[in-house]
């Protein structure tokens, strides 16, 4: 019988797939930052009636927030801020392929941060399971490039690939921090999460907004024009987000992050499947190496 998290994320790694789709959309009319802004913005909406509904029609008691909660929300926020911002920054560059795959490293970076912040535990298995699924993820963001596995390695101690650990550095501990908040809440998993998801969205919200008003003057009038399809974006972003929170409330951040590498076999589905996409060698060995890491972790980790 599956643990109560694995479909929680499975539906997290789906949602996120389905906003990461719908953002495209917007990167035509918005910035990259105004985009990114989108999935904050019009997801504090929903997340408001997501929480009146638990409180009014489900009649869930809320926890009451504490110090401890409201540093690792600011922590966790800011740092996911920050992974989006060097994630952004990585496409200026000319070998941005390489930086990008670097960044993927944000499950292991999950998972050191996590020991040393929270003393969760990692299995031998479970270890296996994130390494085996991050060589797959590795692989697919260097798939249709000209770019040996061999180029990838050398370029560990380049600038570019330092920006990309540092981003996923920036995911890793946003990941770790927004489970730290909602533990510290104590009480029912579904209120901490929703409650933890509530206070993010509020704080990047205000941060991002402010940061467009004074440095991309016009860019905030666009993302309120852009209400109908970025409506939906905050829907599909804040359901991938509720789930997310909620499912690392329950388990270790580092084992959900593994397991929502199946977002990328979502992605591989639907390009292949509706868009016709020919499937390289290294796509498959990927995909390959992804499905055999999460396999280990539901069965052995």
């Amino acid at each position: 019988m599956l643990e109560t998290w694995v479909p929680i994320t499975i539906a997290a790694a789906f949602f996120q797939n389905a906003r990461s789709s719908l953002q495209k959309h917007l990167k035509g009319s918005l910035s990259t930052s105004a985009a990114a802004y989108v999935r904050f913005f019009y997801a504090l909406p929903f997340v408001l009636l997501y929480l009146a509904i638990l409180r009014f029609g489900a009649e869930y008691e809320f926890p009451e927030p504490n110090r401890r909660f409201l540093l690792f929300v600011v922590l966790g926020s800011t740092a996911q801020i920050a992974g989006t911002a060097l994630l952004i920054h990585l496409f200026s560059f000319r070998n941005f392929v390489v930086a990008t795959a670097y960044s993927k490293t944000e499950t292991i970076q999950a998972a050191i941060a996590g020991m040393l912040i929270l003393s969760d535990s990692i299995s031998a298995w479970a270890s296996l399971a994130i390494v085996v699924s991050l060589a797959g993820v590795m692989l697919l963001a260097i798939a249709r490039r000209q770019l040996a596995v061999r180029e990838l390695a050398l370029s560990l101690f380049g600038k570019t690939a330092g920006i990309g650990l540092a981003s996923g550095a920036g995911f890793g501990l946003a990941a770790v921090s927004y489970r730290a908040a909602s533990l510290s809440l104590g009480g029912n998993y579904v209120t901490s999460a929703a409650c933890t998801l509530a206070a993010a969205l509020l704080f990047q919200t205000v941060t991002m907004g402010l940061y467009l008003r004074l440095r991309e003057p016009g860019q905030l009038t666009l993302v309120f024009r852009s209400w109908r399809i970025s409506g939906t974006v905050g829907l599909a972003g804040m359901s991938a987000s509720a789930c997310w929170f909620t499912a690392m409330t329950i388990q270790n951040a580092a084992h959900v992050k593994a397991l929502g590498q199946v977002e990328l076999l979502f992605a591989f589905m639907v390009s292949t499947a509706f868009f016709r996409e020919r499937v390289t060698g290294r796509e498959l060995l990927g995909v390959l190496l992804v499905v055999t890491g999460i396999l280990i972790l539901l069965l052995r980790g």
